[in-house]
């Protein structure tokens, strides 16, 4: 495994605000008409308040901004793939939207947008009310019933879930969000190899306590925020349990240790599963069963990815994927991925879940669509015989899919890391 890979150029803080503001730019244009044509709706109103910002509203605004007091964001589809964007709050978003108002008092700002409604008089108003997938119910009960006072019953009586709009907005991404994606994928896989190496780990005093802190460091110096808490832990085998004891942390040779970590950085989110082995005295490679293992992972990645079709459910994907790899007879295989990209498990379709490997009412309903992001998320188990047991391997990768199907957006482990 690639032990020392080279050194990513991570952009600072100015050119992460310029790049944001360019692939938000572009995804205006492209990504938002598709989503409001998806809904069925002609206007999709964004409302959130200063320390309480709806997910969606995240994902709309520049990185180089303030959001005092309200926000407010007005879409409106003009038809033939035109939708027109007003920012009606204090919030500078620069060129992004018309500002028909740029101050911060409210009365103004509802006035404001009562007349745009007046204006347009759209027949059907999306909110953010969604039920199944938790970044499209990012409208406050306080705002939604504000709303429902200050504006006409008229206009109110065509709220609806915008719902599949978000779904749409949250999940597509155009061609240099992938290749921004990319670049993070190979970041974020130049942070694990960082710790799996012995700039990080000496074998016999490194705890694997140590390591999450490790991670964190790492992406705290780099300027990157974590999708969520990193994990370490210790594989080792039965026999050496006994020897060390059960509470021994320390990372010692014939040990692999696998990792679930994920940073976020130009508003994207990684989430990888990668492992490494400890080598022992002499040894210049993993076992051949512990290689093995990998192997039989990877065959199950690949899979994964043959079995991807746009406008099938996460369940159906599920079923499609795992009755294929009992086919060829990929040893106890298992499934739990999941959508990714400006959110880390949010908002596409679910392709099962650990504890859950047939069916995922909601939103494993959801159905897949091109140029949207996954982790290919997944494990296998058989026995390795240097090992005299059995043993569960879990990878995790992010992936994309698009018209050319589904690839690995930074490569993908098939060899041990080695320390």
């Amino acid at each position: 495994m690639r032990n020392h890979p080279a050194v990513p150029r991570v952009l600072p803080m100015r050119q992460r605000a310029s790049v944001i503001h360019r692939l938000l730019k572009r995804r205006l244009t492209e990504v938002m008409p598709l989503a409001m044509r998806d809904a069925g709706i002609d206007m999709w109103l964004i409302l959130c308040q200063e320390d309480n910002l709806d997910p969606v509203f995240t994902t709309l605004i520049p990185m180089d901004t303030w959001c005092p007091i309200l926000q407010m964001l007005v879409f409106v589809d003009q038809g033939d793939g035109v939708v027109e964007g007003f920012n009606i709050s204090g919030t500078n978003t620069h060129d992004l939207y018309q500002r028909p108002y740029t101050g911060q008092h409210e009365p103004e700002q509802w006035a404001l947008l009562r007349k745009l409604l007046e204006e347009r008089n759209p027949q059907r108003i999306g909110v953010n009310i969604g039920s199944i997938q938790w970044a499209a119910g990012g409208l406050t009960y306080n705002l939604h019933r504000q709303l429902a006072e200050r504006l006409p019953a008229q206009y109110v009586e065509r709220f609806v879930s915008a719902e599949d709009a978000a779904i749409r907005w949250l999940t597509t991404f155009t061609e240099d969000d992938i290749a921004m994606y990319e670049h993070v994928c190979q970041v974020a896989h130049y942070v694990i190899a960082q710790c799996y190496s012995r700039q990080t780990i000496i074998p016999g005093e490194t705890s694997i306590d140590d390591l999450p802190w490790a991670y964190w460091q790492r992406c705290a110096d780099l300027g990157f925020t974590m999708a969520f808490k990193p994990y370490f832990r210790l594989i080792r085998s039965q026999e050496k349990q006994q020897q060390y004891g059960a509470n021994d942390q320390i990372i010692r040779p014939g040990d692999l240790i696998h990792c679930d970590v994920g940073l976020q950085y130009l508003r994207f989110n990684s989430d990888h599963q990668q492992v490494a082995y400890v080598l022992r005295p002499g040894e210049t490679d993993a076992p051949p069963g512990l290689r093995r293992l990998m192997a039989e992972a990877n065959r199950l990645q690949d899979v994964y990815m043959a079995e991807f079709v746009a406008g099938l459910t996460g369940n159906e994907l599920l079923h499609n994927m795992l009755s294929r790899a009992r086919r060829e007879e990929i040893s106890n295989p298992r499934i739990y991925s999941h959508s990714t990209g400006l959110f880390l498990h949010e908002p596409g379709p679910l392709i099962g879940l650990p504890w859950e490997q047939e069916n995922n009412p909601g939103r494993g309903d959801v159905r897949t669509a091109y140029n949207s992001c996954f982790t290919m998320e997944l494990s296998v188990a058989d026995q390795v015989p240097e090992w005299g047991e059995t043993v569960t391997l879990s990878l995790e990768e992010d992936v994309v899919f698009t018209e050319q199907g589904c690839r690995p957006l930074d490569g993908r482990q098939t060899e041990f890391y080695l320390i």
